[in-house]
This record gives structure tokens, C-alpha cells and sequence, in this order.
């Protein structure tokens, strides 16, 4: 007859007891939720408070001009979607999407191309990548100054372009091509960097599998590369679908202001502050952080991206594969008891 077990000692350290890890594990991300509390929360609190005030300027009793905040509750925000204001939070809510849309999916195209030549082995390797790479390093507002140059009336585009030459910088459907032509530019390297990533982790032993099958280079990479890069890809995508929801620099630089071509919703907000509207202001940045935190649930349920319910599932899975095994031996110990 066996000895039973003996309990487990109170306490413990920090990789044993369960309450300890997790305290531990608080106690280091804590200064991490400080600041994003700082930097996120706190000025997500104040612009939603800001919305419901509109500053006003009025008589008082004695005729004098007294200037404060009134609180208007949520007319700021009935006034974007009614009167004047509403076509053109509209023309700004499509331009922001039609920017979105059309160049993300034209910079992951890109850029799946772009990270199948950097990775491809070839001499002056590093030449390449490093020539890729520049784009994505040049800041916004300089890469819209030089497409301005190439975009300009006497510029290279309309030199290289056959007919008459195309004033990019005013208003019309052409504006909209300029944007994303410097958007896909920049951005684009951004994708491939990722995508790079997820490729160099793929084993050269599943190539060689499919090529033993008999498939080509097409059924390869549709279907041995494209999955297996799947989850670089998706973050890849997800990154730049949150940042181009926020576009404002390049179209600001390289169009212009109160351009209704490229105008969208961060420079009408813009717009609004600067002409002291903070009230009104605040409701097109509350609408317009709405918008990209719908988007981001929303590609991240239906594309299969949720890295942190993965990361959850996998979690739960090896607590109940060492619960499991952790209850076996006491079931033996009870037995032979």
C-alpha cells in the first residue's frame, strides 16, 4: 500500500500557485495599462465629454460679451447627419472609406508581391529589400511633397502620360487617383515587411512536398504560401485598414484643404477645431473612432484575425491538459489505496 499524497504546501511560489502568477502578472503590466489609460482613455473621455458641449458667446445682463461651454446634450451630433453639415460629413464618410477600401486591398497586392521578391534567393538580395524598404520610411508629409512635384501641371506624371496634361492637385476624380497612388507607395512595403516575416517561417520541406505532387508554381502559392502567410497577412491588413480610416496628411499636403475630392472625416474634424468648433469637433473624432473600432471587431470575427480569443482557447486547453494530468496519478494513488 502506497503512501497517499500529500497536499500541496500554502502559498507557493509564482509559477505554482495560480493566484500568485496572476498578481505577478498584474503587478508587471500595470505601468503598460497606466499609460495607455493616459494616452487612450483619458483623452476618449474628454473628446466624448466635449461633444456635448458647444462653445457660445453671449450678453450678459450688463451687455458685456461673456464666452463659455453650454451644454447641448447630443444636437452636435444631430447636427452631422442634418442641414448643411450632413452632405458633406457624408462626401468625407465615403472618401474615407473609398480610400480604405480600394488601397488597402491594392498595398496587400502589392505588397504580397513585393515580399515574394525580397524573399525570393537571388543575387543583390539585400540591394532589393533595401530599395523596397525606403518608401515606408520616408515620413507622410515629404512623400506627399514629392508626388506633389511628380503630380504637378509641367511634372513627370503628365510628361509620361500621353494627351493632355492632368491637373492632379484640383478637384475631380484624378485627386482621388494621386492619393492613392502616394498612399499604395508608401504603405505597400509595409504589407511585404510582414508578409516577408511569415514566409522566411515557412518550412522549404513543404515546397518540396508539393512539388513531389506534382504542382506548379501557381497551386503552390495558392495553396502552400497564401495560407500559411494568412496570419501575417491579416495583421498586416488590419494595421493599415485602422490607419487609412484615419488618413489625413497626405491628402491634406498633397491637395489641399476644403478639397471635396480627398476630403475626409480627420480633416473635417481638423477643421472644426481650428475654426475653435470643438464641440462639433469632438463629434466627428467620436464618430470617427466608432467607425474604426466597428471595423476592427468586424474584420476580426468575420477574417478569422482574433489573435487574442486564439491566444484565450489555447490557454483554456493546456489548463484542462494539466488538470487532466494532474488528476490521473491521484486516481492510481486512490486505487491502489
Amino acid at each position: 500500500m502506497t503512501a497517499p499524497a500529500l497536499p500541496p504546501a500554502a502559498g507557493g511560489n509564482a509559477t505554482t500557485s495560480p493566484q500568485r502568477h496572476g498578481r505577478l502578472a498584474l503587478m508587471l503590466l500595470s505601468p503598460t495599462f497606466v499609460v495607455l489609460a493616459l494616452v487612450i482613455l483619458y483623452p476618449l473621455i474628454a473628446a466624448v465629454r466635449e461633444s456635448l458641449y458647444q462653445r457660445q458667446e453671449q450678453l450678459d445682463e450688463s451687455g458685456f460679451v461673456v464666452e463659455g461651454d453650454t451644454f447641448v446634450g447630443v444636437d452636435n451630433y444631430m447636427a452631422v447627419f442634418n442641414g448643411e453639415t450632413a452632405e458633406r460629413f457624408w462626401n468625407a464618410f465615403f472618401n474615407t472609406t473609398f480610400f480604405t477600401v480600394i488601397g488597402v486591398t491594392l498595398a496587400s497586392v502589392l505588397g504580397v508581391a513585393m515580399a515574394l521578391v525580397m524573399h525570393h534567393a537571388l543575387r543583390g538580395r539585400g540591394l532589393v529589400r533595401a530599395s523596397i524598404l525606403v518608401p515606408w520610411a520616408v515620413p507622410t508629409a515629404m512623400s506627399a511633397l514629392l508626388w506633389q512635384w511628380i503630380f504637378q501641371a509641367d511634372g513627370i506624371a503628365n510628361v509620361l502620360l500621353p494627351g493632355d496634361a492632368v491637373l492632379w492637385t484640383t478637384e475631380g476624380f484624378h485627386a482621388k487617383i494621386a492619393v492613392l497612388i502616394a498612399d499604395v507607395w508608401k504603405t505597400a512595403p509595409f504589407v511585404g515587411l510582414l508578409v516577408l516575416a511569415g514566409l522566411q517561417i515557412i518550412p522549404t520541406e513543404v515546397y518540396e512536398a508539393a512539388r513531389v505532387d506534382g504542382a506548379n508554381a501557381w497551386v503552390r502559392f495558392w495553396r502552400v504560401t497564401l495560407p500559411l502567410v494568412k496570419p501575417a497577412l491579416l495583421v498586416a491588413v488590419l494595421f493599415r485598414v485602422m490607419d487609412v480610416l484615419r488618413i489625413f496628411d497626405l491628402p491634406y499636403v498633397l491637395i489641399g484643404e476644403r478639397k471635396e475630392s480627398v476630403e475626409t472625416l480627420s480633416m473635417l474634424a481638423f477643421e472644426q477645431a481650428r475654426n475653435l468648433r470643438y464641440g462639433p469637433a469632438a463629434a466627428y473624432a467620436t464618430l470617427l473612432f466608432l467607425y474604426v473600432a466597428i471595423i476592427a471587431y468586424v474584420f476580426v470575427k468575420l477574417l478569422g484575425a482574433d489573435l487574442i480569443g486564439e491566444a484565450r482557447e489555447r490557454t483554456r486547453a493546456e489548463r484542462r491538459r494539466k488538470a487532466t494530468s494532474t488528476a490521473e496519478p491521484e486516481q492510481k494513488e486512490a486505487v491502489s489505496v
